[in-house]
């Protein structure tokens, strides 16, 4: 059968329509966030920083030419809710990348059995469990923030300076506060401490006394490895029972809700540590002006600013790619923080288009700092020393932990 050449160039002219629009199709990323559940507390802010991220990226034109489409998805902070959203993300809002989820325990099942399987990246802004960093998941889980490994040297180097010489434990009973309660152990007792009991909980219990009586020697302080909700029931326990009256908090219990519910003078004293940039880049303080021009005081809890630089990593991949496809912008994320490139901010995704317009290549210096995927999709990262004072979290110091 013979096409006539008017058919032929019709045909031809349409092939070159269709082709456009799907280089240009919008770049949707799925927002994967525990909108209800235990980690609640942080939902709403990193939502804040993702959204914020998009909305900048969009004022300067977007990605090539279309505007960034955010789709939000709650993971009730459990791993099957968020596995079920993340497999709607993919397979019903047709999302391109992932950010989040914020707990260990949901974003390994996520990884593990949507995203590495579906040939979507996913990169975490507050997943922590050095599990993420060997989990087999074909090179599509990507994070932010540092991995516990080094939080636990971290708090135990943070440990000892305060005169810390014996501690116990209470862990939630997942990916993330088991890894960070090895970390943190082996780190203390090189330093010459030590750990005078040792023991997991499961969430949503109403009472945690018979796991506090366990690890509880009277005298030493508990360090609380957990979430927010049931962290407050915990602490509440602690104290009312007598079995502690000092506490450490890693980065999952840094939230002014427990302060306000339990009391300042209950927790005054109170230190931990949490990933967290240095304040004094240009990265760092844009993202600090921005996010207060649009939603007021930025709250003091993390995983904020890696979740807003999650968003532009992966609309700078895809600016790299040109495209919006899965893979290809996967296979982009490293190239986003190239040493020989010229550096780029928040801020400045037009002054991005331009470089690579040019096939200039970028070193985006992210809020959070650097974020240089290596091999495994993790980021270095720097850490703050923080203490509750009347009331207050203060940042004594931004350090970098020497493993």
């Amino acid at each position: 059968m013979r096409i006539n050449a008017k058919l032929a160039g019709a045909l031809g002219a349409l092939s070159l329509v269709m082709a456009a629009g799907a280089a240009q199709a919008e770049l949707r990323i799925g927002a994967l966030l525990p909108l209800t559940g235990d980690l609640q507390a942080y939902g709403e802010s990193s939502r804040n920083g993702i959204e914020l991220a998009a909305s900048e990226i969009n004022a300067e034109g977007g990605v090539m030419g279309q505007e960034v489409v955010i789709e939000i998805a709650d993971t009730q902070t459990e791993p099957q809710a968020g596995v079920d959203a993340a497999q709607r993300l993919v397979s019903v809002q047709d999302v391109s990348a992932i950010v989040g989820a914020l707990s260990s325990g949901v974003t390994i099942p996520v990884a593990s059995s949507v995203t590495s399987v579906e040939g979507v990246p996913q990169i975490s802004g507050a997943s922590t469990s050095p599990v993420m960093t060997t989990l087999e998941d074909n090179d599509f889980l990507f994070r932010t923030t540092p991995s516990d490994a080094f939080q636990g040297t971290a708090l135990a180097s943070v440990a000892a300076d305060e005169g810390i010489e014996s501690v116990a434990i209470l862990y939630i009973n997942n990916d993330y506060g088991e890894g960070l309660a090895d970390a943190f152990t082996e780190a203390f007792e090189a330093t010459g401490g030590s750990v005078v009991g040792r023991t997991g909980y499961e969430p949503g219990m109403a009472s945690y006394r018979g796991e506090l009586s366990q690890v509880s020697d009277g005298e030493s302080p508990l360090l609380l490895i957990g979430y927010p909700e049931n962290g407050q029931t915990i602490l509440r326990q602690a104290l009312e029972g007598g079995y502690f009256s000092q506490f450490m908090f890693t980065d999952g219990m840094k939230s002014p809700q427990i302060v306000e519910n339990l009391g300042a003078e209950f927790l005054n004293g109170s230190f931990g540590t949490v990933p967290e940039a240095r304040d004094d880049t240009n990265a760092a303080q844009h993202f600090r002006s921005a996010y207060e021009a649009a939603y007021g005081e930025l709250p003091p809890v993390p995983y904020i600013d890696t979740a807003y630089d999650a968003v532009y990593t992966i609309a700078l991949a895809a600016l790299l790619a040109d495209s919006t496809d899965p893979v290809a912008i996967r296979d982009h994320l490293r190239a986003v923080n190239d040493p020989e490139g010229m550096t780029v901010g928040p801020g400045q995704f037009d002054v991005a288009v331009e470089l690579v317009n040019a096939g200039e290549p970028i070193n985006y210096q992210g809020a959070s700092g650097s974020v240089d995927y290596d091999a495994n999709g993790d980021v270095a990262g720097t850490f703050g020393h923080w203490v509750i004072e009347d009331g207050e979290y203060v940042t004594v110091e931004v350090f970098e932990p020497s493993m």
